[in-house]
C-alpha cells in the first residue's frame, strides 16, 4: 500500500483529496497547522470525518517547522507527497505579507527537502491561477508568467521555480497544478460562494468587486480531485523530451498544468444561481476592483485533457446546488 503525505489536510481541497485517496486504497498521512485564517471549527469538522477513516493519520504540523517535518520524514516512508499547505488569499497577502514568506516560501523549501530526502516518486504541489497576473485570458501554460500582481501570486510563481531547480538538480519528479477558483461543499469561508450565501441568508449587504463585471473559471471540487488523481501516477518523466524548454515543460522532470473547468462564468450569473436556490435576492454593495485582483480568469486545460484524460463533468448549477445543500445542512438553516 502506497503511503502519501497530504499537507493542508484540514483544508478544503486536502480534506476531499484525502477522503478520495483512502477510498482508492492509499494510506494517507495528513498534516496541517490548523491556523485561524478562517473558522477553525470548520477545519476541525473536516478532520473529525477524516480521523474516522482507516489508513488515515493526522499530525498538527506547520510546514515551516523544519525540524518537526524532518522528524515526520524519519518515521515514515512516503512514496508521494501532495503539498496543499499554503497561506491562501490575495487580499490577505497585501495586509499580512510576512506570513506568506514563512508558509509559501520557507515552508515549500522544507517540502522540497523532505521530498529529496525521501526520494519520492512524485511531488505534486498547489500552484494557482493567480500566477497569470497581468496576462490576458484565456490563460495557457505556454504563456510566460512574469507579471504577478499580488505577493500571494509571486510566492506561487516562486514555488514553480524552486520545484524546477530541485527537479533539475536531483532528478525529482515535480508537478505544479494551477488551480482555478475551486468551490463546493466544505469550501472556504473567505471565497465568494460562501460569503454570498451567508450574506443572503442573513439579509446583509455583501461587497461585489469590479461592480460585478468579473468572470471566473469556477471549478467544482470533485473535478479538481479527479484532476489530481489523474496526475498522481503520471510523472513528468512520462512526457519528458530532451532539450524541450517551455514555460510549462523542461528537460528536467518538471511540469506545470492548469486545472479548471475551462468555461468562465460571469460573477452575476453565479450570484443568480444562489438567489434562485433560496428564492430571494442578495443585497449587493458594488465596489471597484480590489488591488491585487484580476477581472477575468479563463483556463486552457488542453494539456491536462490530452495527456492525463482529465474531463470536468460538474456544471455550475449542479455544483452550486451541491454546496448550498451542504451549507443548509451543516449550519442547520431553515428555508
Amino acid at each position: 500500500m502506497k503511503k502519501i503525505l497530504v499537507t493542508g489536510a484540514a483544508g478544503f481541497i486536502g480534506f476531499h483529496l484525502s477522503k478520495k485517496l483512502i477510498e482508492q486504497g492509499y494510506a494517507v498521512i495528513g498534516i496541517d497547522n490548523v491556523n485561524n485564517y478562517y473558522d477553525i471549527n470548520l477545519k476541525k469538522a473536516r478532520l473529525k470525518i477524516l480521523q474516522k477513516l482507516q489508513n488515515f493519520k493526522f499530525f498538527e504540523i506547520d510546514i515551516s517547522d523544519q525540524s518537526t517535518l524532518r522528524e515526520l520524514g524519519q518515521s515514515n516512508n512516503f512514496q508521494i507527497i501532495i503539498n496543499l499547505a499554503a497561506q491562501a488569499g490575495v487580499q490577505y497577502s497585501i495586509e499580512n505579507p510576512y506570513v506568506y514568506i514563512d508558509s509559501n516560501i520557507s515552508g515549500f523549501l522544507n517540502i522540497l527537502e523532505l521530498s529529496k530526502d525521501q526520494n519520492v516518486e512524485h511531488l505534486i504541489y498547489a500552484s494557482s491561477s493567480s500566477v497569470y497576473g497581468l496576462n490576458s485570458s484565456p490563460f495557457s501554460e505556454l504563456d510566460a508568467v512574469d507579471h504577478p500582481i499580488s505577493l500571494y501570486a509571486a510566492t506561487k510563481k516562486s514555488n514553480e521555480l524552486m520545484a524546477h531547480t530541485y527537479s533539475y538538480l536531483y532528478n525529482m519528479n515535480t508537478t505544479g497544478l494551477r488551480f482555478f477558483t475551486v468551490y463546493g461543499p466544505w469550501g472556504r469561508p473567505d471565497m465568494a460562494l460562501f460569503k454570498f450565501t451567508k450574506a443572503l441568508i442573513e439579509g446583509t449587504p455583501v461587497k461585489i468587486n469590479n461592480y460585478g463585471d468579473h468572470s471566473r473559471d469556477f471549478t467544482y471540487i470533485d473535478d479538481i480531485v479527479e484532476g489530481i488523481l489523474a496526475v498522481l501516477d503520471k510523472t513528468p518523466q512520462n512526457f519528458n523530451k530532451k532539450n524541450v524548454l517551455s514555460p510549462s515543460e523542461s528537460s528536467a522532470p518538471w511540469r506545470v498544468l492548469n486545472i479548471g473547468r475551462g468555461e468562465p462564468v460571469n460573477l452575476m450569473d453565479f450570484v443568480k444561481n444562489i438567489e434562485e436556490y433560496f428564492g430571494k435576492e442578495l443585497i449587493k454593495d458594488f465596489q471597484p476592483l480590489q488591488p491585487g485582483d484580476v477581472p477575468n480568469t479563463s483556463c486552457d486545460t488542453r494539456s491536462l485533457q490530452s495527456d492525463y484524460g482529465y474531463k470536468p463533468s460538474i456544471s455550475l448549477k449542479e455544483g452550486v446546488n451541491h454546496f448550498l445543500d451542504w451549507y443548509v445542512e451543516f449550519y442547520k438553516i431553515q428555508i
